[in-house]
């Protein structure tokens, strides 16, 4: 843990090595073929997304497979120590990269927050290897060290980039200030990920979380992914409704958080 978590902090990206089960990694390739196939998912038709790239995003909507990736203790570990276990659930899709797909532009995941740089990390992001990431076939590619930059990347001068090759059944971790992208695939083989980004419990998630999944379909989440989906309050504070734990209001669980005000006592 403080190996990786120096790695974040010094190059602002590090990468759990088979940290995934392979039944899991097995698992999740299966179902993204047939999510692909049942909803007619196409590659997009901007550079951003890629044009030979196809991308499934709110995953948690299509089965309780995908319940278990924000959970994965190895890897949740790592990123409540980035932010703290406050945090959310900001995204949650897949990213299949295919032959002959052009490298996507630098950019940061804050990078449409707008707070001075650098800043401290309100963002942490990984991708999951569901095959071997290589630098031929779209390994995503970054700068280490400019998460520290008081900038975002310029598209017209881009810097050298590193490719964070990786096992199949391996995690990257990066912070979102960092600038990176996904790799160029020159093979005649997909390159397949999954994005499990996560957000600190101040922060406005990326996916809306309450509106892209009915409230019938949480309540059968476990109680931490309740909580990660933004069904929490932030420190005692962000986030209640009336008052009152989102958890008990809206989906009828016993409430768990207390209000900061409740620890502030009038003398007697």
């Amino acid at each position: 843990m403080d190996r990786h978590l120096a790695r974040l902090d010094e190059q602002g990206y590090c990468v759990l090595e088979g940290v995934i089960e392979d039944n899991l990694v097995d698992a999740l390739g299966r179902d993204l073929e047939r999510l692909e196939d049942e909803l007619r998912i196409a590659p997009g038709d901007n550079l951003f997304e890629g044009t030979r790239t196809v991308r499934i995003y709110n995953l948690l909507a299509h089965g309780p497979l995908y319940e278990g990736v924000p959970l994965h203790p190895r890897v949740l570990e790592v990123v409540e120590r980035v932010l703290d276990p406050g945090l959310l659930v900001s995204s949650l899709s897949s990213i299949a990269i295919g032959p002959g797909e052009r490298a996507q532009p630098l950019h940061t995941d804050d990078q449409m927050i707008p707070i001075p740089r650098p800043h401290p990390q309100i963002i942490c992001n990984t991708m999951w290897a569901l095959t071997d990431f290589t630098e031929a076939n779209g390994a995503t590619r970054v700068v280490p060290g400019s998460h520290l930059a008081d900038r975002v990347p310029d598209p017209a001068n881009p810097p050298e980039t590193v490719a964070t090759e990786m096992s199949r059944g391996s995690v990257l971790v990066f912070v979102g200030s960092l600038w990176h992208g996904g790799g160029a695939n020159r093979t005649d083989e997909r390159r397949i990920g999954i994005a499990m980004n996560y957000c600190a419990g101040f922060i406005r998630q990326q996916e809306n979380q309450q509106l892209g999944l009915p409230s019938e379909l949480v309540a059968g989440f476990p109680r931490r992914l309740q909580e990660l989906v933004g069904y929490s309050i932030y420190r005692g504070l962000i986030g209640h409704i009336d008052k009152h734990d989102p958890l008990s209001v809206v989906l009828g669980a016993p409430a768990r958080a207390d209000m900061i005000w409740d620890h502030v006592r009038a003398p007697s």
